[in-house]
């Protein structure tokens, strides 16, 4: 096994599937089917999801809300969408608990990087709500500072892409596929991989990033085997 403990970072688009908005049923039970596939053979996971399939601050703001209001708005659907992934887990005796940047008694605690740590060493799959907690960052920038607060040895951006190209492959069909890049050369080719802050984030914590294409099964175990799976930045 390659990688003992990571973080996986999903968008809350990819929970909707194709209804475009809100929770799809098939999608969670998948989701929560490929995360117990590695949980079985003792990978520590650590679990950010994005709340954009509920509301999305940043479009919050085009419709007339206040950016802050907006952006704990957002914060709150992260919650909404951890709870139904928590719930699918546990169905399938997935053992997970949610901490979160927002602590909202009784459904989740504050986050801390020990309290994660000492659940994640016993056995517990931590799904982190609540962004970082503050105003002004995105899930992705969330995704990247829990990586790091829990040691994790990679980051997985889970996406419906199989990895990072030079232009958009959904417009593009003469699109080329990064297998490795360095964080330097993304920057250089302004590649919109993860929004600056996050990309920073790991660029200067040493964390690298693997992006890949979530919605084929298996892809999660293969990386976590070794598989030279999606793209990888480091």
């Amino acid at each position: 096994m390659k990688y003992k403990r990571i973080l996986l970072k999903i968008s809350g688009e990819s929970l909707s599937g194709n209804d475009g908005q809100g929770i799809n049923s098939d999608m969670l039970c998948y989701f929560a089917s490929e995360i117990k596939s590695i949980y079985e053979i003792n990978t520590q996971i650590g679990i950010v999801i994005g709340g954009g399939n509920i509301f999305r601050g940043l479009t919050g703001v085009n419709k007339g809300f206040d950016r802050v209001q907006g952006d704990y708005m957002g914060m709150l659907a992260t919650v909404i969408n951890s709870m139904a992934l928590q719930g699918e887990l546990e169905k399938i005796q997935v053992k997970s608990v949610i901490l979160s940047g927002l602590a909202i008694d009784p459904l989740c605690e504050k986050m801390s990087s020990r309290k994660a740590i000492h659940l994640l060493e016993t056995n517990h799959v931590v799904i982190i709500a609540g962004g970082t907690g503050n105003p002004f960052f995105t899930t992705d920038s969330g995704g990247a500072l829990r990586s790091i607060e829990i040691k994790a040895d990679v980051l997985l951006k889970g996406t419906r892409v199989d990895g990072v190209y030079d232009k958009d492959p959904e417009k593009y069909k003469d699109a080329v596929k990064y297998k490795d890049i360095s964080f330097e050369q993304a920057y250089e080719k302004k590649l919109h991989i993860m929004d600056l802050t996050a990309f920073t984030l790991c660029k200067e914590n040493n964390m690298p990033i693997i992006v890949f294409d979530m919605n084929k099964k298996d892809n999660l175990k293969k990386i976590i085997s070794g598989e030279n799976i999606g793209t990888l930045i480091h």
